[in-house]
């Protein structure tokens, strides 16, 4: 089978949308549809339903389902998708084929929420799911800085469908090691942990990055993904000074308020309601004004 256009897909800013919520606490379809088709049409070509930014964890089945139908009905024929899948490895499968039920494109498989990770436990969770939906591209989450590349270059050698990695480290040199190790041309490696790692990433072989905060401000992230497509470090540099308080406040007390931040934004342009779910929660006053300030500098 031929990866190559979902290779190319990955190869870029690949967008998590946010999940909203309705007065009630439900998803808000309408409010959804319209943001996706927002970064639609700010130039966006792969959108990632039921990722971190999406409050995958705070979904329920029939949610998570449904966001995965919104998402393939407004995305087709103008974006790749790919679906976030998760929990225990049963639950992977069944989320994984209703995704190609749907008309999904790829699955990215989250971390596995578990205290003890083997190298092959890790290996042998991703290929259950690989071999379950081999028609789609597979992409791994990788948050573990234990798993080696090896272990990586091995599930590839089982699953010809694992086409990338999705790596969130926060240790540019183990990234470059890893990437190297498991085969720096075999998978597609995007920068997991978004528009302030993108640049050291790419420096070593990242060639696409995810993003939240291309939610409020696609120009921002495609202006980086330009820069960095140019070598133009000083370039995507101004874009990361740009973005950069956005991005510290969503990481604050390892990134408790990462969606909080995205939603406060999105709320203050009058795009969907703030709301989240707990173990989140929304932003105290005094952030709001300074989340707004931020936007609104940004001319989005």
């Amino acid at each position: 089978m031929d990866y190559s256009p979902l290779r190319t897909a990955l190869a870029d800013v690949v967008a998590i949308p946010v999940t909203p919520y309705d007065a009630e606490g439900a998803v808000d379809r309408a409010a959804y549809r319209a943001l996706l088709r927002r970064l639609l049409d700010g130039g966006v070509k792969a959108v990632t339903p039921n990722g971190n930014t999406g409050e995958f964890y705070a979904l329920t089945l029939e949610e998570r389902r449904l966001v995965t139908e919104l998402t393939v009905e407004e995305a087709a024929g103008r974006a790749a998708v790919l679906v976030g899948v998760g929990h225990d490895a049963a639950t992977a499968v069944e989320a994984a084929r209703h995704a190609r039920a749907a008309g999904a494109d790829m699955v990215m498989v989250h971390q596995p929420v578990h205290p003890y990770v083997a190298q092959d436990g890790w290996i042998d969770y991703h290929r259950t799911i690989a071999e379950a939906v081999p028609e789609l591209g597979v992409v791994p989450y990788l948050r573990n800085p234990l798993i080696e590349g090896a272990a990586i270059a091995r599930l590839g050698e089982a699953c010809p469908n694992v086409i990338g990695v999705k790596y969130a480290v926060h240790d540019a040199t183990r990234f470059a090691a890893v990437a190297r190790d498991a085969g720096l041309d075999r998978f597609v490696w995007v920068a997991g942990l978004a528009e302030l790692y993108a640049p050291s990433y790419w420096a070593v072989g990242a060639t696409g990055f995810t993003s939240g905060l291309v939610n409020v401000a696609p120009n921002v992230s495609l202006n980086m993904l330009g820069a960095l497509r140019a070598g133009d470090y000083p370039g995507a540099m101004k874009v990361w000074e740009q973005i950069r308080r956005f991005e510290d406040l969503r990481a604050e007390r390892q990134s408790a308020n990462n969606v909080t931040v995205v939603k406060e934004a999105l709320a203050a342009m009058g795009l969907c309601r703030r709301d989240v779910r707990a173990p989140s929660r929304p932003l105290p006053e005094p952030r709001r004004a300074e989340v707004a300030a931020i936007v609104e500098g940004w001319s989005v």
